[in-house]
């Protein structure tokens, strides 16, 4: 099997990997453009590799995304953007900051990836920048199995994420919903 290391952090990724495993960089190919766009073979979609994400984003109706653990922050890997004309728009290698978002908050409880050091940037109103309270979220988000963010990194903006676990146990992705307020409120969440 061939491999193709990591520009950022070196880790040693399969040949097929777009993006790094670890911490969500892109694996450029010398054979592929290396702009963030993402491109499926043939093969791939007719698999039905790329269904589940995209299914998910049918059914719930807003937007879908397949995020890997950082060494501080998830990162975007995939996303599945909704349907509608208002929608929470995704992009590829943005970190999903761990205190203010749904994906975040199943890094740090799921993850073994300590609180953020230093003051806890607010972003909104509803960022929580106590660190008990963060503590106690995180302790929550272990317990229930799935994370929320209701306007915390950005006004109008919710979400729910939840862990895939490989294997052995680890965290290897976060999958999560994301949408605005008017559509995707504390209901539909939970839903």
């Amino acid at each position: 099997m061939s491999h193709v290391y990591c520009p950022e952090c070196g880790f040693q990724n399969p040949a097929a990997a777009n993006y790094c495993s670890k911490c969500g960089a892109l694996l450029a190919k010398e054979d592929e453009p290396s702009d963030q766009t993402m491109t499926y073979s043939l093969e791939e979609i007719e698999s039905g590799e790329l269904a589940p994400l995209e299914e998910l984003a049918m059914e719930i109706g807003e937007t879908a995304t397949l995020s890997v653990p950082g060494e501080r922050d998830a990162v975007t890997v995939d996303f599945v953007q909704s349907g509608s004309s208002v929608q929470s728009v995704a992009r590829l290698g943005r970190p999903s900051v761990a205190h203010a978002t749904a994906a975040g908050k199943v890094l740090l409880a799921f993850a073994d990836v300590a609180l953020p050091s230093g003051p806890l940037e607010r972003f909104t109103q509803r960022t929580v920048i106590d660190r008990a309270k963060l503590a106690a979220e995180v302790k929550r988000v272990r317990r229930q199995g799935w994370a929320e963010a209701a306007g915390e990194r950005e006004t109008d903006l919710n979400a729910v994420a939840a862990p895939v676990f490989d294997a052995d146990g680890r965290l290897a992705a976060i999958l999560g919903l994301q949408g605005p307020e008017g559509r995707f409120d504390r209901p539909a969440r939970r839903a």
